[in-house]
C-alpha cells in the first residue's frame, strides 16, 4: 500500500490530463482508506469528485472515510447520490438503509433534549455537585430555554416545578439561573407566558424581585417584562409557531399591575426591587405611542397607585421607619409621575391628576408632627421634580410656601434639608425665582451662613446657585453682583473634589454648577480646573444614575451646544428702540473660547464618561438627557482632528443608541455626529461588529429636505465610505430605502451635495439592484451620469465617470443606451479621454474600452471619430509609472478595434 501511495504521488505531479488526474486522486483514495487514514481518504476522493461530480467510486469511498469519521451526515449524502445514480446496487442500498438508522439513534441518544434537560436539572439540585459543573448545567439551561424547541421540551418535561426548586433553595446563584430560564420560556410565546404566571404565582414573582439583590431584582424585572411583552403580544420577534390558542389576558396584566403598585410601597421589598417595579411600570403603563387612544392603563394606575408613587417621592431617608430605597428611587418615582400626567388626554383627567396630589400633600400636613409635614414636602420636590407644573400648581397653595418657610427655620437639620430641597425644586420657572430671590435669598444666606452641617450648607448653596442663575446665557440679565456666581462655583468645585464627603453630598455641588455653567466666566473656570472635571466624570460613572442630568447639563453649556436664537441686527435696534429688552451674548461665549473648551474636556476623559453615561439602563437616563448627550457628542465632534480621539474612547458605538432612541431633536444631534465620524473614519474600527449595519438607518435619517445643507452632505460622506466596505453594508442601504434619496441629491443645485451624492451613487453602482435601476426605460438616471461628466468640478467629474466606468463594464446594454440619453455623448467621453486629470482620464478611457467590448457597430462609429485619434496619442507614449495605467488602457483600447478589424497595425 505504502509502495502505490508512493507511485500515484508520483504521478499527480507529473499527470497534465484532467480526467486521468481524478482517476489517480481516486485511486490512491483506495490506499489510503486500506491505511486507514480517512482524512487524506476523503481528501482525495473529493478531489476526483471535483473533475467528475458522477464518479460513483470516489463517492462511495468518500461516504466510507466520512463514516469512519463520524460524519454521518455527509457520508449519508454521498451514500444517497451512489443510490441515485445506481439505483438497483444492493451495497448501496443497505449502507443507505445502515447510515440512516445510525443517523436516528445518534440524534435520540445525543441530541434528545428531554434527557439533556433532565441532566441538567439533576446536576443542579443535587447537593455534593461540582460549582463549576453546576455553572455550566445551569447556563446551558438558559441558552436551552431560549429557542422555542428547548422552551417547550423544559415546560413539557416538568420544568417549571423544577425551577421552583431551584428557587427553594435560597441561593442566589441557582435563583438566578431559575429565573432567567423562566424569562426564555415566557419570551414571545403567550400560552408559555399564562401558563407560568398561572403555576408560579404573580405574588412569588415579586417576592423573588423584593430580594436584596441588584442582580435577582433586574433579572426578576426582566422575567416580568417578558411575561408583560408576551400577554400583551409586544414581542414583535419571530419565535416559531405560537399555538393556535386564543388566551384573555386582562386579568393577568391588571394582577401584575396591581402587584407592582403594592411592590412600591412594601416595606418588605428592598431598594433595588422598588427601583425595577418602578421601572417597570414606567415602561409599561404610558403609551408608547401617542397615536394610540388606549391609555385606560395610565388612568387605572391614577386611580390605583397614584398616592403610592407620591409616598415613595415623600420619604426622607434620615427619619426612621422609611421605605428601603436606593440612590435612584426617588427620581425614578418622579420620572414616573412625569410619564403618567404626560399621557393624559383631556384636562379633566389632568385636573383629577392635580386633584389628588393636592389632597394628597395638603393631607399630611399637620401643627402637631413634623415628620409628616417634611413627608408632604419632600413629596412635593418629586412632583417638582416630575410633571413640574402639578407642582408649580401645588406649590402655589396656600400654606404650602409658608410652609417651605417654616421648616427652613426649623431647629431640626432634616426638617431644614427637605425644604431647601424643595425651595430649590420650586424655582426652576423664572415667575417663581423671582418670587424667591425677593422672599428666600436672605433666608437662603442665612442657612449656609449658619449652619455647620455639610449637607444642609450645600444645599442651601445650590439654591442660590440656581437664583443667581435664573437668567439662563443672557448676559444682561445677571441676577447677583458681579463674581459673585464665580464664588459659588469655586466652593461646589470644592465640594465635588473632595472624596471625604459622602456621593449625595458631592452630588449637589454638581447640581449647583449645572445652573452656574449658564454664566461664560464659571464655565472658563470649571474646564480649567482638571481635578474637578475628572471628580465629576467619576461620579458620572458611579451607581448612582440621579446625577445623569445634572451632568449633561453642564456639558451642554460648556459646550455651547444648546439651542440659539438667531439675532438678527435689524431686530434688535427695532427692539432697543421700543424699550424691550434685548439678551446680550458673553464675551466667551465666542466660538475660539467654546473651541479651547471642547479640548479641555476632551483631554479630561469626557468621551469615556459619557459612553458609561449612555450604557445607563435604567428610566433616569429619559429622553430629555439622551437628547443632551447627542448634543454635546455632536460639538466634540465638530473638529475633525478630535473625532479619532472619541473613536478611541468608544464614542461611535455609544451615538449609536442615542440616534435609534429618544426626542426627535436628540436623534437627529447623534445621527448627525454619527455622520461626522462616519464619513472621515475606517467604519470597521469606529462601529466594529454587527454595529456597522446600525449606523446605515441614522445616516439615511439626515437624507431629507427637513434636515440642513450640512447634515445631507455629512451624512452622504459617511454612506460613501460605507458603501465602499461591503456587498452587505450596501444591500443594508438599498433596504433603508436610501437610494431614491442619493438619486434626489444627484441633482442638488448645490456643488459639494451634488458631489457627495454622486460619490455614493459611485460606490453603489456595484450592486446588481441599482444596475437594474439604470438599465430601466423612461429614466433619466443615466443622462444625469452622463452629463455630470461633462461638469467643470474635477471631483464631481472623477465620482460620474467612476460610476458609468462600473455600469458599462457590468451591464453591456448600458453601453449602447449612453447613445440614446444625449447628443453630445461623443463631445463628453472626448472630453473625459483628454481630461488633465489622470484619474478622470482613466475613468474615460475604461468607458471606451467598455464600449467597444459591448456592441461591434458601437465600436465602429467610436473609431470613426476623433477618439481613433486621441487614443494612439496616449497609446504611442513612452512608459510612465505616474501614467501607466491610463497608457495601458488605451493601448488595450487599440488592440480591442485591431481584433474587431476596426483598424490594422503600424507597419
Amino acid at each position: 500500500m505504502d509502495e502505490a501511495i508512493e507511485c500515484y504521488t508520483k504521478a499527480i505531479k507529473v499527470c497534465k490530463d484532467k480526467k486521468l488526474l481524478g482517476v489517480i486522486h481516486r485511486n490512491r483514495s483506495a490506499c489510503y482508506l486500506k491505511k486507514e487514514n480517512y482524512s487524506q481518504a476523503a481528501s482525495d476522493a473529493s478531489r476526483a469528485i471535483d473533475v467528475d461530480a458522477s464518479d460513483i467510486k470516489a463517492l462511495y469511498r468518500r461516504c466510507q472515510a466520512f463514516e469512519k469519521l463520524g460524519k454521518l451526515d455527509m457520508a449519508f449524502k454521498d451514500v444517497q447520490k451512489c443510490a441515485t445514480l445506481e439505483p438497483k446496487n444492493k451495497t448501496f442500498l443497505e449502507t443507505l438503509r445502515r447510515l440512516g438508522a445510525e443517523i436516528q439513534q445518534k440524534l435520540k441518544t445525543t441530541f434528545s433534549t428531554d434527557s439533556r434537560v433532565q441532566n441538567m436539572f439533576d446536576i443542579l439540585l443535587e447537593e455534593g455537585a461540582d460549582k463549576e459543573k453546576k455553572e455550566k448545567a445551569a447556563n446551558n439551561l438558559i441558552v436551552l430555554a431560549r429557542e422555542d424547541a428547548g422552551a417547550e421540551r423544559i415546560f413539557q418535561n416538568n420544568g417549571v416545578p423544577l425551577l421552583l426548586q431551584l428557587i427553594s433553595t435560597g441561593k442566589p446563584e441557582m435563583i438566578l439561573a431559575a429565573i432567567r430560564t423562566l424569562s426564555g420560556m415566557c419570551t414571545g410565546h403567550k400560552a408559555r407566558a399564562t401558563a407560568i404566571v398561572h403555576s408560579v404565582g404573580i405574588d412569588r414573582i415579586c417576592s423573588i424581585m423584593a430580594m436584596d439583590s441588584e442582580e435577582i431584582a433586574l433579572a426578576t424585572c426582566n422575567l416580568l417584562q417578558c411575561v408583560y411583552d408576551s400577554l400583551t403580544g409586544g414581542d414583535k420577534r419571530v419565535y416559531g409557531k405560537e399555538e393556535s390558542l386564543v388566551l384573555d389576558t386582562t386579568k393577568d396584566l391588571k394582577t401584575i399591575l396591581l402587584a407592582l403598585l403594592e411592590m412600591i410601597v412594601s416595606k418588605k421589598v428592598s431598594g433595588h426591587g422598588r427601583d425595577q417595579a418602578l421601572n417597570l411600570l414606567s415602561k409599561n403603563v404610558p403609551r408608547a405611542d401617542k397615536k394610540d387612544q388606549d391609555h385606560s392603563k395610565t388612568l387605572f394606575t391614577v386611580d390605583h397607585g397614584l398616592k403610592k408613587i407620591l409616598k415613595v417621592c415623600g420619604q426622607v431617608p434620615d427619619l426612621p421607619d422609611q421605605l428601603p430605597m436606593t440612590e435612584n428611587t426617588q427620581l425614578i418615582a418622579s420620572i414616573l409621575l412625569n410619564k403618567l400626567y404626560d399621557d393624559l388626554r383631556c384636562d379633566p383627567e389632568r385636573n383629577n391628576f392635580r386633584d389628588i396630589c393636592e389632597e394628597y400633600i395638603k393631607g399630611k400636613f399637620d401643627p402637631n408632627n413634623m415628620d409628616k409635614n417634611i413627608h408632604a414636602i419632600s413629596a412635593l420636590s418629586g412632583l417638582l421634580q416630575g410633571p413640574f407644573e402639578v407642582g408649580n400648581i401645588v406649590a402655589g397653595q396656600q400654606g404650602v410656601m409658608e410652609m417651605m418657610v417654616a421648616l427652613c427655620g426649623s431647629e431640626r437639620e432634616v426638617d431644614q434639608l427637605v425644604a431647601v430641597e424643595a425651595l430649590i425644586h420650586a424655582a426652576s420657572k423664572m415667575s417663581r425665582a423671582s418670587f424667591i430671590i425677593t422672599n428666600g435669598v436672605s433666608l437662603l444666606k442665612d442657612i449656609y451662613k449658619k449652619t455647620k452641617n455639610e449637607k444642609i450648607k450645600i444645599r442651601a448653596l445650590v439654591g442660590l446657585c440656581k437664583l443667581g442663575s435664573a437668567g439662563g446665557d443672557d448676559y444682561s440679565l445677571r441676577q447677583f453682583a458681579e463674581g459673585s456666581t464665580e464664588k459659588l462655583a469655586k466652593q461646589c468645585r470644592k465640594w465635588l473634589c473632595n472624596p471625604s464627603i459622602d456621593v449625595r453630598t458631592r452630588k449637589w455641588a454638581i447640581e449647583g454648577l449645572a445652573y452656574l455653567t449658564n454664566d461664560a466666566d464659571v464655565k472658563d473656570d470649571f474646564v480649567e480646573d482638571e481635578p474637578a472635571l475628572r471628580a465629576m466624570f467619576e461620579l458620572a460613572k458611579s451607581a448612582d444614575k440621579t446625577i445623569l442630568y445634572a451632568v449633561a447639563c453642564i456639558l451642554v453649556n460648556c459646550t455651547n451646544s444648546y439651542d440659539k436664537k438667531e439675532i438678527i441686527p435689524e431686530l434688535v435696534q427695532l427692539a432697543k428702540f421700543s424699550k424691550q429688552h434685548v439678551p446680550e451674548q458673553h464675551p466667551k461665549d465666542k466660538k475660539d473660547f467654546i473651541e479651547k473648551r471642547v479640548k479641555r474636556l476632551l483631554k479630561a476623559g469626557v468621551i469615556s464618561a459619557l459612553t458609561c453615561m449612555v450604557k445607563a439602563d435604567s428610566s433616569i437616563l429619559t429622553d430629555q438627557t439622551k437628547e443632551m448627550l447627542s448634543r454635546v457628542f455632536l460639538a466634540l465632534s465638530e473638529d475633525p482632528k478630535d473625532r479619532g480621539t472619541i473613536v478611541a474612547q468608544g464614542g461611535g458605538k455609544a451615538l449609536i443608541p442615542l440616534a435609534t432612541e429618544g426626542t426627535e431633536t436628540g436623534k437627529v444631534r447623534a445621527s448627525h455626529a454619527l455622520a461626522k465620524i462616519a464619513a472621515i473614519s475606517n467604519p470597521e474600527i469606529a462601529f466594529p461588529g454587527e454595529r456597522i449595519y446600525e449606523v446605515v438607518r441614522p445616516l439615511v435619517s439626515l437624507l431629507n429636505t427637513a434636515r440642513d445643507g450640512l447634515q445631507n452632505y455629512e451624512a452622504l460622506m459617511g454612506l460613501t465610505n460605507l458603501a465602499a466596505q461591503s456587498e452587505k453594508l450596501r444591500v443594508k442601504m438599498i433596504k433603508e430605502k436610501a437610494l431614491p434619496e442619493i438619486e434626489n441629491y444627484m441633482f442638488e443645485e448645490h456643488d459639494q451635495i451634488r458631489q457627495a451624492a454622486t460619490e455614493c451613487m459611485c460606490n453603489l453602482v456595484v450592486c446588481k439592484e441599482v444596475q437594474e435601476r439604470y438599465m430601466e426605460d423612461g429614466n433619466d438616471k443615466l443622462k444625469l451620469l452622463v452629463l455630470l461628466c461633462s461638469e467643470d468640478d474635477e471631483k464631481l467629474q472623477r465620482a460620474a465617470a467612476g460610476a458609468l466606468a462600473m455600469l458599462t463594464a457590468a451591464q453591456k446594454k448600458l453601453c449602447t443606451k449612453i447613445t440614446l440619453v444625449t447628443v453630445q455623448w461623443m463631445e463628453i467621453l472626448q472630453r473625459l479621454c483628454l481630461h488633465d486629470n489622470l484619474q478622470v482620464q482613466h475613468r474615460g478611457l475604461v468607458i471606451v474600452y467598455n464600449m467597444l467590448n459591448a456592441d461591434a457597430e458601437l465600436a465602429k462609429k467610436l473609431i470613426e471619430s476623433e477618439l481613433l485619434e486621441i487614443l494612439s496619442v496616449i497609446g504611442k507614449q513612452e512608459d510612465n509609472p505616474k501614467k501607466q495605467e491610463v497608457i495601458d488602457v488605451a493601448r488595450s483600447c487599440l488592440v480591442k478595434a485591431m481584433d474587431l478589424g476596426l483598424i490594422k497595425p503600424f507597419s
